[in-house]
C-alpha cells in the first residue's frame, strides 16, 4: 500500500524544473533515485513518493545545501497544480480555493493530506507528506509549504505573510531562508508542518475569481476524479481517513460524505478492492506509525496523540500487533538500518 502513494508529473516537473535551474543534474538524480525522467512527458503518469524523497534526498547531498527547497522563495508556482490551481483561482476567495484543493488534492497527490484547522485568530493550513519507511527530508517539506504560499500569494495579487509559519524539524542552522521565504514568524520542532492564515486573508476575495468558470473547473475537476477512482476509491478514503484521526477513528459515513458518496456505495466500493473501511483505518495507521517512528523527532507518546489513540496502551497492542514488537523496539531496527544504508 505505502509504495501505491503517487505524485502527479504536473508536481514532479517543478520538482525537476527547480532542481535544475540549481545546477543540478537530474537526470542523473532521478535516475539515482529509480526514477526516469522521461515519464515527465507523460501527463498521466504518476510518481512514487518514496523515490520522491529519496530524490530530495540525493539532490540535498549533491547541493550541499541544506535550504535547497526554498530556492526563489518569491516565484509562484501556479502551474505545478494543473487543473486544481485552476478551479482554486477561479474561487471566490482564498478559503474558498483552499477547500478546493483539500476537495482535489489527490489529484495532484494522494502522498498528501492538507487541513484547514481553526485557531485563534484564523486557520491553520496544515500539511502531512505520506513516504513510507523512509523519513521524509525536511527540504521536500519545505518545498510543498512554500509553493503553496507563493500560489496564495499569486492569486491573491498581494503580499501574504502567515501569522505563524510551523514546522516539525529542529531549529535550522541559519534562518535567513526562511525569514526570506515566509516573512513571519517561525516555528520549529512544533508538531506538524503548516501555515497560520488569518481570516482577514482567507476571506479574502480573488482577483481571478468567476464563478462560471469555477462550475466548469469543478466538474472538469470532479471527471479527473472519478477516472482516477477507477484505480482504486480507497486511495482517496486512506487520505481522507488520515486528516481526521487527530480526533480519533473516523466514521465510515463521515468519510462516504466527504467522498460524496453514500454510506452503502462507499462500503460496496471498498468490497469490490477486497477491503473494508476497518481494515483501511488500520492500514492508515500502520502507515503513519511507520513514517513517524522512522523520524526520532516525536516519542511515542506524541505519535499516539496525532493518530488520535485514547491512551498509549492501545497503541503499543498495535503495533506489537502490525510489526511484532514495541514502538521503541521497531523504531531501534529501522533507524539501525538507515545508519547502515547511509554508510
Amino acid at each position: 500500500m505505502m509504495n501505491k502513494r503517487t505524485t502527479s508529473s504536473t508536481w514532479m516537473r517543478g520538482v525537476a524544473n527547480t532542481l535544475s535551474a540549481q545546477g543540478l543534474d537530474v537526470v542523473t538524480l532521478f535516475a539515482q533515485s529509480g526514477l526516469r525522467i522521461e515519464d515527465l512527458d507523460d501527463c498521466d503518469f504518476r510518481w512514487p513518493t518514496e523515490g520522491i524523497s529519496k530524490l530530495w534526498t540525493l539532490a540535498v547531498e549533491r547541493s550541499g545545501n541544506a535550504d535547497i527547497g526554498l530556492f526563489n522563495p518569491h516565484a509562484p508556482r501556479p502551474d505545478h497544480y494543473g487543473l486544481v490551481g485552476y478551479a482554486m483561482m477561479s474561487s471566490r476567495d482564498l478559503e474558498t480555493g483552499l477547500a478546493r484543493m483539500i476537495r482535489y488534492l489527490c489529484l495532484v497527490s494522494d502522498a498528501v493530506t492538507l487541513t484547514l484547522d481553526p485557531e485563534a485568530g484564523g486557520k491553520w493550513t496544515r500539511v502531512e507528506l505520506l513516504g513510507g519507511e523512509r523519513p521524509i527530508p525536511r527540504q521536500r517539506y519545505d518545498y510543498v509549504i512554500l509553493t503553496l504560499l507563493t500560489f496564495c500569494r499569486w492569486m491573491l495579487g498581494r503580499p501574504l505573510r502567515p501569522l505563524v509559519a510551523a514546522f516539525r524539524h529542529p531549529l535550522p542552522s541559519s534562518l535567513a531562508a526562511y525569514d526570506d521565504a515566509f516573512g513571519a514568524p517561525l516555528r520549529f520542532d512544533a508538531p506538524f508542518y503548516g501555515l497560520l492564515l488569518s481570516r482577514e486573508d482567507l476571506a479574502s476575495k480573488l482577483p481571478t475569481a468567476a464563478p462560471e468558470l469555477a462550475d466548469l473547473h469543478d466538474r472538469m475537476a470532479e471527471q479527473a476524479l472519478r477516472s482516477l477512482e477507477k484505480a482504486g476509491v480507497s486511495h482517496r478514503a486512506r487520505q481522507a481517513v488520515a486528516r481526521r484521526l487527530l480526533d480519533g477513528a473516523p466514521l465510515r459515513s463521515t468519510i462516504a460524505a466527504e467522498l460524496n458518496m453514500s454510506d452503502h456505495t462507499f462500503q460496496r466500493r471498498l468490497t469490490s478492492e477486497g477491503t473494508s473501511f476497518a481494515k483501511l483505518v488500520d492500514e492508515t495507521r500502520r502507515e503513519l506509525v511507520q513514517q513517524h517512528l522512522a523520524d526520532t523527532r516525536l516519542s511515542s507518546s506524541e505519535i499516539a496523540y496525532l493518530l488520535g489513540y485514547a491512551d498509549q496502551s492501545t497503541f503499543f497492542r498495535a503495533t506489537h500487533r502490525w510489526f511484532g514488537e514495541s514502538p521503541g523496539e521497531y523504531r531501534a531496527r529501522v533507524t539501525a538500518g538507515q545508519r547502515t544504508a547511509a554508510r
